[in-house]
């Protein structure tokens, strides 16, 4: 009797395995079937947002944002009707904050934020970024004074952060 529980599991189990590969197999679809040519997944794009959507910042976005393929889903600037007024023009769907931390607060779907702020505010805006787990991508000059940037160094490491410096300077000719 024991002998034919066990081929009856047995069974079973190669019968249940057979048919989960069989079911699982549908699922298994080549991308551009799904969307045609050039279709790209939601969860393939980055939720991007700036601090700092005037002058450079204008540019720093829309370059981050390789011209639309990813999703900018908010700005942040203190005057939206002056430079900044290009950046809600390209993004209209976008959300408009004049305080990046409560851009940052509100906003959880954000994966990456440029900051592109007068200077004085690249450090405190990448650390309140940072801190949040959001990939930074701060103009320079980074931070005031070399403690900051080794603190801004040491979170991105501990915190699995991506970040880049920007720095547009000439090229230097020898």
């Amino acid at each position: 009797m024991k002998k034919n529980r066990i081929k009856d599991s047995s069974s079973s189990r190669r019968s249940f395995l057979k048919k989960g590969a069989i079911a699982s197999s549908i699922f298994i679809v080549p991308r551009h079937v799904l969307g045609g040519v050039g279709y790209l997944a939601p969860s393939d794009r980055l939720n991007l947002a700036a601090i700092g959507s005037g002058g450079k910042g204008a540019s720093d976005i829309l370059n981050a944002s390789v011209k639309g393929r990813e999703k900018v889903v908010a700005l942040c600037d203190v005057d939206f009707s002056g430079s900044a007024k290009r950046s809600v023009e390209n993004f209209p769907k976008a959300k408009l904050y004049a305080d990046f931390r409560e851009m940052l607060d509100k906003e959880k779907g954000i994966d990456a934020v440029t900051i592109s702020t007068p200077d004085h505010v690249h450090g405190p805006a990448a650390k309140y970024a940072m801190e949040r787990g959001k990939h930074v991508y701060v103009q320079k000059p980074m931070t005031h004074n070399i403690r900051e940037a080794r603190m801004l160094t040491q979170m991105a490491r501990d915190q699995k952060i991506v970040s880049q410096m920007g720095n547009q300077g000439d090229r230097i000719r020898f």
